[in-house]
Parts: structure tokens; C-alpha cells; sequence
């Protein structure tokens, strides 16, 4: 057996070793000089299994006074050692000489985030205004990194510590075994986070700043969920939905056979109703926009004769046209609203400045027109004869854009019409640029450094779109993220502006976020959810929500499924709590005379309260005058929603204004709307299914067959 693999075995019994793999333990007293011990192996006839080891005192890298120097020493120290059995031990004896912990300091507030095991890490500041560090962990491997960490920066200056990067601890090579390395990374790039974020906290109060706001949460927990701040109160308000209006829909539904297909987005109290009603009616159905039409066509083919569209209306465009598609045109489809629902990123696609866009586009050949599934079926039209076109969606854009430049030579891609999330995929690429070809191989197995440098001239993206929504995640919030919520997990939706995206990005590098659709972030809650309840430890999971509050509904459904409330016998104690980042300005104030059914622990509180989710200088402008709510998802209403179930069928015609449009018109070149529309979603549902981009549409971009604008 070689070193590697035994030390991989020897990791395979962590974090809980055999005590006789615990070196002895020799307390330091003096942080400033301490004193370790230094592993040196006495190899026999086969050095690689030898195991006899004698411990010879030694100065340890940390006597040197400036952190930075001490980090230099330590990672010279650790490069020292060629093989990994050898790094496993040495770390192993720094974990032996870390200070005991206080059991009293065992609490979730000095809990790291993150970390596959539990990691402890507390903070104050002396007399002299120098840091002292204090962590532990159930696991001997990261009980060594914290060791490490407090060698480094015990007794530095706040701003020593303030100073020390990510990137410093990159040369640190301490255990290097195959399947391990990002999680080793990880732990040490979260533990510094948090004792940078601590030393923050301690600066602003010898300083005497004021306390900055907390942004506004919900917590989900064993005893029932807690709001924190009045814009999340606003949200909880209908978390628990009035019975009386569930059993009426779930009735009316019944009766009329009626699917619902609702956006993720929709307005609380909507949610929380059909949250309730799905357990009785089984054809109602919250997604993102991409699902919504597959899930009306599966109602349809289940005997339901209407389907209700909770969205905007390119939703229900999208809903009406793929039902004609499947042959379910006698099957109505009616949207939540008598006036138009808009959308302000459907509507920068409609613009005559995105069809100049796509005329320029035009003279590029070959070209493909990657269009966000978030716009009309009239601008896919459009833009499907103009430029061939795919559709996509924020959780397969990158893989699309990425197969059709493996597929096509000399492709040019226009994205559009998002610029956020535009700029974010040139940004992603040119981070691509720098990875080795096995990095770049796991995104996708095609490409390697040189064919992502030779894209990024090819990539282009519509300079002037944005959803209203999304823009709210600039500076201001960015800024408060990283002072307040840097060592929680951090999700973003690919729309969010540059600042916040590679915020989010850099999370998720280190284990601790995840940027993508609606579906990958309730995905990735779930998943930190799941994780913590295999662990079965007292534990708080902190989610920074970034993107449209309505999603906390799904989100808080989701939680309490997986925490099974009401079996907590024997089971831990896990919080979750999704922190909405709006600003407690972005409420408006109203009269409540019932508290909606909230459950007990709450409801008495906010019947003291009136407030519900709005604006006061805007919608997503900014922390100090929007909140992230869509003005227009919050048109489909309850009332609405019950009034057209009531008044199906439609004898008289009095719900013609609430009809989705079945789009008669043609395009430039006479061809059906409708049918040229759903070209480029059939084209992405080809993709899906298969990985590659279909013959037929590889022949449009390449002028082998110029009816791009015709479907056979």
C-alpha cells in the first residue's frame, strides 16, 4: 500500500479517530511564541509504509510576529512534506495543541456554516486592541486547520486580519488527498471568513458605530416559524392560509376540473393557499416558468377541462400555445387578470432596439440566437427568422451556450435579452479562461482553456435588459451582504447584477452558494437542509435569498417537509432561516383585521402589526425604496383567481379579457406566430433530452436549410 492510499485510509476513520492516531498533546500557554511538536517519520527498507515516527520539538512557524510571515512559514513547513501520510500526521499534531474550547461556547451563533463537520470559532479583542481566536471541531483533520488559523492570525491586528485572503491560503497544500481537496479548501477559506466576520463586529463596537439593521428573516424551526422584521412578517402572514378559502378553491376545482400552474414568484397569500390545496386537489402545481407548460399538458392529459395560469402573461402565451401543440386546443386556459399582466425583461425583448440587435446579428454568420425562455412567443418569432434561435432557461444557459460552440465551428452566440445575465456568462467564461483543462473538463467535456479563450470574442449579449426584480441586488445590498451575511450561505438567481453574482460565485467556490434558476436554489436549500438532518446536530442554516421574495413560500413548504414537524422525539434541533435582503422601508401600511390563520406562536404577534409586502419610491431600486417583489406577479390575485374558477365555464363571455391569447398573427415572413414560436422551445427540449443541439437547427445556422421560419 502506498502513502497516498494509506493515508486516505487513515482519513477514512475521521472525525472520530482512534485514539491511538492522537499524538500528545502539549497546551501553549504563550499564543505569541507556542511551542509544537514536528513529526519525523524513521523510514525503514520501504519508506512509503513505515509508520514509525518520533516527535522532535521544533519552533513552530507562528513565533514570527506578522501573520502574513507566519502563513509563508507554515506553508513552506507543509510543502516540506512530499507525502500526504506525512501532512495528515503533522496536522494531526497541531490539532493536539489547539487550547481547550469552552463547552459553554458550543452554541449555533459561533457555529461555522459550511463545514462538513461541526466547527465552533469565538473571537474578543485584548487590552493592547490585538485578536484572540478561539475553535474546535468534532473532527481531528479540521480541529487541525482551526489550529493552524489561530497560529496565524492569534494576536494579530484587526486589520492584519481584515487583510488576509482567500487567495493567501492557496499555497497551504496540508492534506492534498484525491476527492477531499475542496472540502479541506473549503474549511479553511469558511473558518477565516468567520473570524474575519467576527473581527469586524468587535472593530465597529470599540469604535462605537451604530449597529447596522439586519435584514429582514424567516426562521423555520422544530416550535414553528419566526419572523424577524416587518417586511418578513408581511411574508408570513399567509404561511399558514385561511381554511375556509382553501376548501373553497379546492371545491371549485374539483367540480370544475381546473389545473393551476403558478410561478414561483406569485404573491404569499396566493401561495399559501394553493400550498394547502395541493394536498387535496393533485392538479395544482408551482414551478418556474419552464415547467408551467409541461405540468398544463400532463393536467390536461389527466381530464381537466381549464387550466388557471398564476404568472405573466407570456406564461400563459406559453401554456396556450404548447397545449395547442399536444392537441389539447379545447382545453381553456385563462390568465388572473382583465388588464395586461407585463414583465419588464419581456418587454426589453419586444423593444425595437432588440430587433436592431438581432439585425446586426444577422450579418454575423454563422450565428445562434440563445433567447431566455422568459419573453413572448411573438419576439421568438421574430427573433427564430432573424437568427436561428434556441430557447433557454438560468439553469442551462451556460451548458447550451457551451455545447452549441463545441458543435458549431466559428459560431457567434447572441444572448438575450437579460444584460445581468449576459455580462454574467462573458464573466463566467473569462473566469473559465483562467481554470486548468480538467476544471474546464467538468463544466463541460469539449472544451479546454483554448477553446474558451477563442469563444470570448464570439459571445455577445443584448447591452439593455433587466428584470425589474433582480436590478434591486446592486452595491447597497452587496455591501451589506458581505458586512453582515459573509459566512452564510449565499443563492442568486443568474439575473442579479455583476457585483452580486460574483459574490455569490465566490460562495459557491468554497461549498457555500449557488447561482441559477428559481429550481436550482430551492434545490440547493433542500440539499444543506438534508446534509444537517443526516448530521443530527443542534444546528442554524442561514440563507441569504437572492431573488424574488415570493419563492420563500415554496421554500418554507419545502423546509417543513424535510424537518417533519411533529416527530422532533430524538432528533435534533435545526433552524433554517432565509433572510430576505430588502430594506424594512419597502412596506406599506394597511388595516388587518385577522391574522389569515397564521399558527399560534405568531399570529398573536402580528395582529399588533399593519403592514403588508409593497413599496415606497419604487419597485427594486434600491435597500431604501423596493423590495424584491414583482409588481406584476402580485396581480394574480386570490379574489381574481376564485372569481373565473366561479364563473366556468364561460357561457356568456364574460371572461374574454381573461383568456390567454391564442396568437393568430404571422410573422414578416406569413408564417404562424404560434408555430414559429415554439420552434425554439422544442429546439431546447431537444437539447435537453440529448446534450446536443438538433440537426435541424445546426442546418438553420449553418444556411444549409433557410426555413428557420417554418415548422415541419
Amino acid at each position: 500500500m502506498d502513502s497516498a492510499a494509506l493515508a486516505t485510509q487513515l482519513l477514512s476513520f475521521l472525525p472520530n479517530p482512534s485514539p491511538s492516531l492522537h499524538l500528545p498533546s502539549k497546551r501553549y500557554s504563550n499564543l505569541s511564541r507556542p511551542l509544537f511538536l514536528s513529526a519525523r517519520c524513521l523510514h525503514g527498507p520501504n519508506p512509503s509504509t513505515s509508520l514509525s515516527c518520533s516527535a522532535v520539538a521544533h519552533e513552530t512557524p507562528f513565533a514570527v510576529s506578522d501573520p502574513r510571515s507566519r502563513l509563508l512559514r507554515l506553508a513552506a513547513e507543509f510543502r516540506s512534506l512530499p507525502e500526504p501520510l506525512d501532512r495528515v500526521k503533522r496536522l494531526l499534531q497541531y490539532a493536539s495543541d489547539l487550547p481547550p474550547f469552552s463547552d459553554s461556547a458550543r452554541t449555533p451563533a459561533n457555529r461555522v456554516m459550511g463545514c462538513t463537520a461541526q466547527v465552533w470559532v469565538s473571537a474578543s479583542m485584548d487590552a493592547s486592541g490585538r485578536m484572540r481566536f478561539a475553535a474546535d471541531s468534532d473532527s481531528e483533520i479540521t480541529r487541525g486547520f482551526c489550529s493552524c488559523l489561530i497560529g496565524v492570525l492569534d494576536g494579530a491586528l484587526p486589520e492584519e486580519v481584515l487583510e488576509m485572503r482567500q487567495e493567501d491560503l492557496g499555497d497551504l497544500n496540508v492534506v492534498g488527498l484525491p476527492g477531499r481537496t475542496n472540502s479541506r479548501v473549503n474549511t479553511w477559506h469558511n473558518v477565516l471568513i468567520s473570524m474575519q466576520k467576527r473581527t469586524k463586529a468587535l472593530v465597529a463596537e470599540v469604535d462605537g458605530k451604530e449597529t447596522v439593521e439586519p435584514f429582514p428573516s424567516l426562521v423555520i424551526g422544530p416550535d414553528g416559524i419566526q419572523a424577524k422584521g416587518s417586511y418578513a412578517e408581511a411574508q408570513a402572514m399567509f404561511l399558514a392560509p385561511n381554511e375556509s378559502k382553501v376548501e373553497e378553491l379546492v371545491n371549485v376545482l374539483k367540480e370544475k376540473k381546473i389545473g393551476v400552474v403558478a410561478h414561483f414568484y406569485m404573491d404569499p397569500e396566493v401561495q399559501g393557499i394553493l400550498t394547502a390545496a395541493q394536498k387535496h386537489w393533485p392538479h395544482i402545481y408551482i414551478s418556474d416558468s419552464l415547467v408551467m407548460a409541461d405540468k398544463a399538458v400532463k393536467m390536461a392529459q389527466a381530464g381537466c377541462q381549464y387550466i388557471s395560469v398564476l404568472g405573466v402573461d407570456f406564461m400563459s402565451e406559453n401554456v396556450r400555445a404548447i397545449l395547442d401543440q399536444a392537441g389539447f386546443e379545447k382545453v381553456g386556459v385563462y390568465r388572473m387578470s382583465n388588464e395586461q399582466i407585463g414583465c419588464s425583461l419581456a418587454d426589453a425583448a419586444e423593444s425595437p432596439q432588440y430587433m436592431d440587435y438581432l439585425a446586426a446579428a444577422s450579418n454575423s454568420p454563422p450565428g445562434l440566437h440563445v433567447i431566455y425562455i422568459n419573453t413572448s412567443l411573438e419576439t421568438k418569432a421574430h427573433g427564430h427568422e432573424l437568427v436561428p434561435t434556441i430557447t433557454c432557461t438560468s439553469s442551462n444557459v451556460v451548458q447550451t451556450i457551451l455545447q452549441a460552440f463545441s458543435q458549431i465551428p466559428e459560431l457567434h452566440v447572441w444572448y438575450g435579452p437579460d444584460s445581468y445575465m449576459g455580462a454574467n456568462i462573458a464573466e463566467l467564461f473569462r473566469q473559465m479562461a483562467s481554470m486548468s483543462n480538467d476544471e474546464i473538463a467538468e463544466i463541460h467535456p469539449q472544451h479546454d482553456r483554448n477553446s474558451i479563450r477563442s469563444l470570448l470574442p464570439r459571445l455577445h449579449y443584448y447591452q439593455d435588459g433587466s428584470c425589474i426584480v433582480h436590478h434591486l441586488f446592486g452595491h447597497e445590498v452587496v455591501e451589506k451582504i458581505k458586512e453582515l451575511y459573509c459566512d452564510a450561505f449565499l443563492t442568486a438567481h443568474f439575473e442579479v447584477p455583476g457585483e452580486m453574482f460574483s459574490l455569490a460565485m465566490e460562495a459557491k467556490s468554497r461549498g457555500m452558494g449557488v447561482v441559477g434558476s428559481t429550481q436550482n436554489i430551492l434545490d440547493f436549500i433542500q440539499h444543506r437542509v438534508r446534509e444537517s438532518l443526516e448530521r443530527n446536530v443542534d444546528d442554524h442554516l442561514q440563507f441569504v435569498l437572492g431573488t424574488e421574495s415570493g419563492m420563500v413560500t415554496s421554500i418554507v413548504a419545502a423546509v417543513r417537509r424535510l424537518l417533519g414537524f411533529g416527530a422532533s422525539s430524538g432528533r435534533a434541533r435545526i433552524n433554517v432561516e432565509i433572510v430576505f435582503p430588502v430594506s424594512s422601508n419597502s412596506v406599506s401600511r394597511r388595516s388587518i383585521n385577522e391574522s389569515h390563520g397564521l399558527e399560534a406562536t405568531i399570529a398573536s404577534d402580528l395582529a399588533k402589526l399593519a403592514i403588508v409586502p409593497g413599496v415606497v419610491a419604487g419597485e427594486g431600486c434600491s435597500i431604501h425604496g423596493g423590495c424584491a417583489s414583482c409588481p406584476y406577479m402580485k396581480m394574480n390575485s386570490l379574489r381574481s383567481l376564485l372569481q373565473v374558477c366561479h364563473q366556468l365555464p364561460d357561457k356568456d363571455n364574460s371572461l374574454l379579457a381573461y383568456q390567454a391569447s391564442r396568437l393568430n398573427v404571422r410573422t414578416p415572413l406569413g408564417n404562424s406566430v404560434a408555430e414559429v414560436g415554439c420552434e425554439p422551445i422544442l429546439h431546447m427540449r431537444h437539447f435537453q433530452a440529448t446534450g446536443k443541439l438538433p440537426e435541424k437547427l445546426v442546418n438553420q445556422v449553418l444556411g444549409r436549410s433557410r426555413d428557420g421560419a417554418s415548422v415541419t
